[in-house]
């Protein structure tokens, strides 16, 4: 196989700066799922029902993953509200709140309170700046923005206002999340070093063929064009720093893949160090890639340093993770104990690399 130079490769343990743990039962169905992936620290999205608007509702949420499982560190984030004031912000610093997470309105999953216009917001990106908080951003406009913004357009047509933001505010810390196309990674490119960007595990597996049919691989944004998936795995492996792992694992009950509106979102939380190794392997095979790419530099820096290095953080548990190429099956369904949740997870029944923690 293209990478068995891998093989019982060692790095330090994974940072995953994007993920959805949800609440209540599927939180407790998925949480425990982290280390397994190799990841032993999470960035965590705020769009619970009702969203993580105030610091107390965050340390609340973050205490209560702690309790499912202490060996992972939880960075917390709010939700782009207009209950969000520079007060909150402030507050939010001295607790230890990351980041601030915009959802444009309407565009995905609980974003029904989302951003309708980023001026309101000035004020608060000002204060973020001083106290040296996150903003992440969700990087989509909604249909009604322009007669021709559709799921594989709106993107690239938020591309400008990402872009005036770290005009406006070029002290702020700014990612752009999820990035799943060429012109979002060039976007980034041209940006200070203020800004950086996540990579999902699947959008580096997927174009627009795959989830036009599967209702588990569709997730927002959505997946594109094959020359947007070579510029995503190629900014994975550049070696870039302002480029890291978010998988934006997004787990959702099966049921509400099979009706007739299924839910965006795609789950790899218990594949995640697997699964980018496996995406790399998979494209030194179609000639993306080449096994020279892939280095152990690159990997540590995409999947555990850069994200950490981006939020200032460092991983106090000094944990070390070993690759398998031996492989591990990704389960067709995951269930909760009392079978009240199931989740489908991405490429269900697959092999994918594994993972042991040293």
């Amino acid at each position: 196989m293209a990478l068995e130079k891998l093989d019982g490769l060692e790095l330090p343990a994974a940072a995953d700066m994007h993920v959805h743990l949800r609440d209540g039962a599927m939180t407790e169905l998925v949480v425990p799922t982290i280390r397994k992936g190799g990841v032993n620290m999470v960035f965590v999205m705020p769009n619970l029902v009702p969203p993580v608007t105030t610091v107390r509702h965050a340390l609340e949420y973050q205490r209560r993953l702690q309790e499912l499982e202490p060996k992972v560190t939880f960075l917390m984030s709010l939700y782009l509200h207009s209950s969000i004031t520079p007060e909150v912000i402030r507050k939010a610093k001295h607790a230890g709140i990351t980041g601030v997470k915009s959802y444009p309105h309407g565009v995905t999953t609980h974003s029904d309170q989302g951003v309708m216009s980023y001026e309101e917001f000035y004020p608060v990106f000002e204060e973020m700046e001083r106290e040296d908080m996150v903003l992440n951003l969700h990087g989509e406009l909604p249909p009604s923005a322009g007669e021709d913004i559709t799921v594989l357009s709106a993107e690239e047509a938020f591309l400008p206002t990402f872009l005036d933001l770290h005009r406006r505010f070029p002290k702020l810390r700014i990612i752009l999340e999820h990035c799943t196309s060429a012109a979002a990674i060039t976007a980034v490119k041209t940006c200070g070093p203020t800004v950086a960007a996540t990579i999902t595990v699947h959008h580096l597996f997927m174009i627009v063929d795959d989830w036009a049919g599967d209702p588990h691989c569709f997730c927002k944004p959505v997946a594109k064009l094959p020359s947007d998936r070579r510029a995503l795995l190629k900014a994975a492996v550049s070696g870039d720093s302002r480029f890291f792992l978010g998988t934006d694992s997004a787990p959702h009950p099966a049921s509400s893949k099979r009706a007739d509106k299924y839910a965006a979102g795609v789950f790899t939380q218990p594949h995640a160090v697997g699964l980018v190794v496996d995406a790399f392997e998979q494209a030194i095979g179609t000639g993306v890639l080449t096994a020279e790419d892939v280095t152990k530099e690159k990997l540590e820096g995409f999947m555990c340093s850069n994200g950490r290095a981006f939020y200032g953080v460092k991983d106090d548990r000094n944990e070390r993770i070993v690759l398998r190429q031996s492989g591990a099956t990704i389960d067709e369904i995951l269930r909760s104990k009392d079978g009240s949740v199931e989740v489908v997870p991405f490429k269900r029944g697959k092999m994918t690399w594994g993972v042991e923690w040293q």
